[in-house]
């Protein structure tokens, strides 16, 4: 019995052992093909051989590119007058609507009138009492003088009689002028507006005592409306030299320099704006010089104190390099970009970027024009691995206002 199990565990392990040998033949034939076509790669280069990966390129183009430089302004009237009485009384009356439009002369408030009525009726009665005292001075002086001339009185009286005229015509005038003066204060009664513009909110209300020191409202000529902006020394500097080669004169308010304003909701303001004027002095703290712009407002759409972005073209810089934005990456804090080398393999540029131009950058350094640029697949791009370029067509921006340098 022990005989018969020792055989057949013999012939089991005999099997096992035949059919490991078979599976181990089987796959030596699958892998032979593989193995081949292993050895065949390695042959010449002794590394996997990798197919050239298909990318798009555009070739760097030199443009003459007008730079600007943007800065943050603050919106106000062209002219800002304060609305104060030149009577002192109490306010019966508001005659304009707050917020709307009102013209030179127009009434705005008024003041009780009274008291000024009154003044001016004693002015006119003291005036009726130096005209009737000057009428009696000439008839005194009339009829006397024929008689001083006859001896028939003497001299003296005619001439304290002359000397009375005088007074009494003096007094005349000085009734004339208070009388004069009393229209004016009651014309004063009535608060206009001196300038043509738009009314802003009361500060004070009907009833209500005012002096000369109150501010009732203020009017503001808001077309065309100014713009403050400051801005560097080196900017101001390349403002001038920019206005002497287009012929005006910077500081002359007659600067053809156009300037261009981005509102609060980043939508441009259709209405090109020029430099108003700039101010005497470089603010010693903060090293800039303040100018004010002015730009059409027809419908006094802008108001004050409204905020906005001032840019203008500081200079045009010549033969600049240009690529596109998506043609620029960054590593490690370098901006680099990947150019296609004669061999059809990638280069790593290092570059130096300039200013922003539309869609494309400038290139301060690092990059010559007519480079063939990658512009897809950066991620994948190696220095050195081999690329199938495709041109493509490529039209730099020409639009000035997507340049800029810097903002404030």
């Amino acid at each position: 019995m022990k005989q018969g199990n020792l055989r057949s565990t013999s012939i089991l392990t005999t099997r096992r052992s035949a059919l490991a040998a078979c599976v181990g033949l089987i796959a030596f034939i699958v892998m032979m093909p593989m193995l081949e076509g292993c050895e065949t790669t390695h042959a010449s280069t002794g590394a996997p051989k990798r197919a050239a990966m298909p990318v798009s390129v555009v070739k760097a183009t030199r443009s003459e590119v007008p730079v600007t430089s943007e800065w943050v302004g603050t919106l106000d009237g062209y002219v800002n007058a304060q609305i104060q009485p030149q009577a002192n009384g109490y306010l019966v009356q508001q005659d304009y609507r707050e917020g709307a439009q009102v013209e030179k002369g127009q009434v705005l408030f008024e003041i009780d009138p009274r008291p000024f009525e009154a003044a001016l009726h004693q002015a006119e009665g003291q005036l009726g009492q130096a005209k009737a005292q000057l009428a009696l001075a000439i008839i005194n002086v009339n009829r006397d003088t024929p008689l001083a001339e006859a001896h028939a009185i003497a001299q003296s009286q005619l001439d304290n009689e002359i000397q009375q005229k005088a007074q009494a015509q003096a007094a005349v005038e000085s009734a004339e002028a208070a009388v004069d003066t009393a229209q004016l204060n009651l014309g004063f009664t009535q608060v206009r507006s001196l300038i043509t513009g738009v009314a802003g909110q009361a500060t004070t209300q009907v009833g209500n005592l005012v002096s000369t020191q109150s501010i009732l409202t203020s009017v503001s000529q808001l077309n065309p409306i100014k713009v403050y902006f400051s801005i560097s020394d080196s900017e101001y500097l390349a403002l001038v030299d920019r206005a002497r080669k287009s012929g005006s004169g910077l500081l002359e308010g007659s600067s053809k320099i156009p300037l261009t304003l981005t509102l609060a909701n980043d939508e441009v303001y259709p209405y090109k704006g020029h430099i108003e004027f700039v101010d005497r002095e470089l603010n010693a703290q903060t090293g800039a010089i303040r100018i004010a712009a002015a730009f059409p407002n027809p419908g006094n759409i802008l108001r004050p104190g409204q905020f906005g972005r001032v840019r203008a073209e500081t200079e045009i810089r010549h033969d600049a390099v240009l690529v596109p934005q998506i043609a620029v990456t960054e590593f490690q804090g370098q901006q680099q970009v990947y150019t296609v080398a004669a061999n059809h393999t990638i280069h790593v540029n290092n570059v130096t970027l300039g200013p922003q131009y539309g869609d494309n950058w400038v290139i301060e350094s690092g990059l010559a024009g007519g480079s063939l640029v990658v512009t897809d697949n950066l991620q994948k791009l190696r220095e050195g691995e081999p690329v199938a370029p495709q041109l493509t067509q490529y039209q730099p921006s020409v639009n000035p206002q997507t340049s800029q340098s810097a903002t404030r």
